[in-house]
């Protein structure tokens, strides 16, 4: 949808959530559109409606391969998404983030020394947030650092909406052969990382076949790269448009918490891909949905939506109510990197503006350019100086 302003949700949001959802077309024929908070908070938890993108119906928003498993437990429903969820939720737990903590500051600090070495102007874009979820979701599955540009640019094709679906399908074969290749690497010789406690743990035991194993590690680098990185440009940008609730955060660091959460809510950057379809009869905020009707759930609409968070539209790192949003899903499909993302953004924000106190949107014609009709909202460059 389109959108009048940059920095705010599309337009036609505010009046859909007057009524209930409604059919809009899509490439692949017609899907309701669900953009008010509690009927989203329905559907995400309610079984009438299904992840399984090989039903029937599904609204196919990114153009991926038709064959089933292809993005692992994220299209699964029931016993399935639950058997392969769990082999990789001990990865992301609040402990275990808190564990890669100190690697995390440390690739920060690295990032930064080039940043501050580096030409000025700089695109805070390629030269710092795309290259940090690169290198924490690289240390975390074991693929080598020297592989990190590759797989950024991979991701971003995979996702893209205006690629032709050859050169989508194209990226998704090259990283499935990398993967491929990196995974039977690890089955041989294990080190410490995800992918070789999957290899050695599940598929050692046959619980996790070769192709599962693949399909699961290429949906963390896709979703835990191209998200925490257009998040993290976002985050930048905002708080240099509002520089006194950058200057409370400097006065007090310990709200760097509470503002990531209103930057997660107030951008909700996954635009329209958190799709279901039905496989039963439900009624949602007024409409009838009928069995194989597919569902487009509208993030940005539901965190906007002024009868749970008060006056919305504002970007404000003070508000209370900002807890309740859903920037990560809900339910059984709530995103299991959630702490990580979370922790990303703090460390990275909180030492990128101590670093830099004197950080601001350089003096050239466009400084800030958002990406167009993207899965994902974000920026493809954002030029800065100190």
């Amino acid at each position: 949808m389109a959108r009048s302003c940059p920095y705010s949700p599309p337009d036609a949001y505010a009046e859909l959530r007057q009524g209930p959802p409604v059919k809009v077309r899509i490439r692949t024929g017609e899907a309701w559109l669900v953009t008010r908070y509690e009927d989203l908070r329905q559907v995400l938890m309610d079984e009438r409606f299904s992840s399984d993108d090989t039903l029937p119906g599904f609204p196919v928003r990114i153009q991926l391969p038709p064959a089933p498993r292809v993005m692992s437990f994220t299209r699964m429903d029931g016993a399935e998404h639950n058997r392969l969820r769990r082999m990789i939720m001990p990865e992301f737990t609040a402990r275990a983030t808190r564990r890669l903590r100190p690697e995390v500051e440390s690739l920060v600090g690295r990032l930064l020394d080039e940043l501050a070495a580096g030409p000025r102007p700089a695109d805070l874009v390629t030269r710092l947030s795309l290259r940090l979820p690169s290198l924490v979701i690289a240390r975390m599955l074991g693929v080598p650092e020297a592989d990190e540009l590759d797989f950024a640019e991979l991701s971003q094709e995979v996702l893209s909406q205006d690629a032709s679906p050859q050169e989508i399908y194209a990226a998704f074969v090259r990283m499935t052969e990398y993967l491929d290749r990196l995974i039977a690497a690890k089955r041989a010789e294990p080190a410490d990382d995800l992918l070789s406690r999957l290899a050695t743990r599940y598929m050692a035991t046959g619980e996790l076949s070769h192709e599962d194993c693949v399909a699961m590690a290429r949906l963390l680098l896709v979703a835990g790269h191209e998200t925490t990185a257009h998040q993290l440009s976002l985050g930048v940008v905002s708080l240099l448009r509002h520089p006194g609730q950058l200057a409370d955060l400097r006065r007090d660091p310990s709200l760097y918490g509470q503002a990531v959460e209103e930057l997660l809510r107030y951008w909700s950057i996954t635009q329209d891909n958190q799709v279901r379809v039905a496989v039963a009869e439900a009624e949602v905020g007024g409409a009838r949905i009928a069995p194989g009707d597919g569902v487009i759930l509208a993030y940005p609409s539901a965190n906007h939506d002024e009868t749970v968070f008060a006056d919305g539209a504002r970007f404000d790192i003070h508000r209370k109510d900002v807890s309740r949003h859903i920037a990560f899903g809900h339910g059984r499909h709530l995103c299991p990197g959630a702490p990580l993302g979370r922790m990303e953004l703090e460390v990275c924000l909180r030492a990128l503006f101590d670093r830099f106190p004197a950080l601001r949107l350089a003096d050239v014609p466009e400084p800030v350019v958002f990406r167009q009709n993207t899965i994902n909202y974000g920026l493809t460059a954002l030029h800065v100086t100190w």
